[in-house]
């Protein structure tokens, strides 16, 4: 068989024992809207080609968020806080008076999305 015939077609997935894991869930929440926003923007979002390794993917932390949410551990208000202050890749501010509310927000959903990351091993 030829050498061009004898390669792989399918991706090279990266090294998982290189993974490094996010250092909090608010990195890993910024780190997962700039990767759905740049693939809404039409990239291709491939396994290993960052500048870091990590151990999951931006679908696992959102899958993590479904599955809080289906419990309802999470509920909407909470979602469109993360959603708003994803975007804008920064938490809320506590001296900002419009963002008070938000920050109460933006910490239950962090606290309660902490622990399923820290389970899977997506945070240290």
């Amino acid at each position: 068989m030829p050498a061009a015939a004898q390669r792989r077609s399918g991706p090279v997935l990266a090294d998982l024992s290189r993974a490094e894991p996010f250092a909090s869930v608010e990195e890993a929440w910024f780190w997962t809207m700039a990767a759905l926003a740049a693939r809404n923007a039409g990239a291709r979002i491939v396994a290993g080609q960052g500048l870091k390794v990590r151990p999951c993917e931006p679908d696992d932390i959102i899958r993590c968020l479904d599955r809080l949410y289906r419990q309802r551990r999470i509920e909407i208000a909470h979602l469109r806080v993360m959603r708003r202050f994803g975007d804008m890749q920064r938490a809320p501010d506590p001296t900002h008076p419009g963002d008070r509310t938000a920050l109460v927000l933006w910490r239950e959903a962090m606290s309660r999305l902490e622990w399923p990351l820290k389970m899977k091993g997506i945070v240290a």
